[in-house]
């Protein structure tokens, strides 16, 4: 894919996301994160969306504590960790999710990523742009004006 330069991008993945990039190297999670491996993109995250994604591995998907670290080191390697407040709260209809528009807030975002329809629902926060993995490839793809 070739994407347009021109542009800083700067994501947040939310859980959902990483976790899909994880099962599946043929969906558009796995691209959107391969460009932030590349370089492409800047990817922003903070410790509790990898909280988030350890519960998940272990919990959920039963991944033993080796095979989860080696996952949050390579969501580290390719991340600008940022520390939030847990001051922003009741944006989101799941409080959840409040994390997340944070960690974009904080993270100076121009984008979260994400499958989540609650988050998709609100659009935009603060001029950060809540897409879609699919809607994100398309956007950066496209030529600048």
């Amino acid at each position: 894919m070739r994407i347009n330069s021109a542009q800083h991008w700067i994501l947040v993945f939310d859980t959902n996301i990483l976790l899909s990039a994880i099962f599946s190297e043929t969906g558009s999670p796995f691209f959107c994160l391969k460009l932030a491996k590349q370089g492409g993109v800047q990817s922003v995250t903070c410790q509790e969306i990898l909280n988030e994604f350890q519960e998940k591995l272990e919990g959920k998907f039963r991944w033993e504590l080796e095979r989860t670290q080696e996952a949050l080191n390579e969501i580290r390697n390719i991340s600008q960790i940022i520390t939030i407040t847990g001051n922003l709260k009741g944006v989101s209809p799941d409080p959840d999710d409040d994390m997340i528009l944070e960690c974009a807030v904080i993270g100076n975002a121009t984008h979260i990523v994400t499958g989540d329809k609650r988050l998709l629902s609100l659009g935009n926060y603060q001029n950060i742009l809540l897409v879609k993995p699919t809607d994100f490839l398309t956007i950066v793809s496209q030529p600048q004006n």
